[in-house]
């Protein structure tokens, strides 16, 4: 029997210029840096309740590399090529705010729908070219039985 899961705990996004998304992170999305090592790595934290969550924001090219022999925590390598995606869940109430406050940080909107569901998804890029979707959490509402 498979044992169960909590959640999902991190999300992983990457970047060649960690002091853009950083800029972006903390200075458009609001969001606080928790770590951060220069030319490797920028997390921030996305939610404390019911339990932590965070965004990790990697350089591919520091990250690719495996760990040292004797490395305190030895983390496998890994990495990206190219645009990854990472949705953030908005209150629904907030999403005309937040679709307003994007656009006043000249954040161009990719898209902004509703779901057959009813539940609306905006779609905008980070500096990096990552695709960032905020979202109403009930796009993954169960099917009524």
């Amino acid at each position: 029997m498979t044992p169960p899961l909590l959640g999902t705990l991190e999300t992983a996004l990457y970047a060649d210029d960690l002091a853009a998304a950083e800029a972006f992170w903390t200075g458009v999305m609001g969001l606080a840096v928790i770590a951060r090592v220069p030319g490797r790595h920028v997390f921030f934290r996305t939610a404390d309740s019911p339990r932590s969550q965070v965004l990790l924001v990697f350089d591919a090219h520091a990250t690719v590399r495996p760990p040292a022999p004797d490395a305190r925590l030895p983390v496998p390598p890994h990495g990206a090529v190219g645009p990854g995606h990472a949705c953030l869940a908005a209150a629904p109430e907030t999403l005309d705010d937040w679709r307003a406050h994007l656009e006043s940080r000249g954040i161009a909107i990719e898209a902004d729908f509703r779901w057959p569901n009813g539940a609306r998804s905006i779609y905008l890029r980070d500096p990096a070219g990552n695709s960032i979707e905020l979202a109403d959490p009930a796009i993954w509402a169960p099917d009524p039985v």
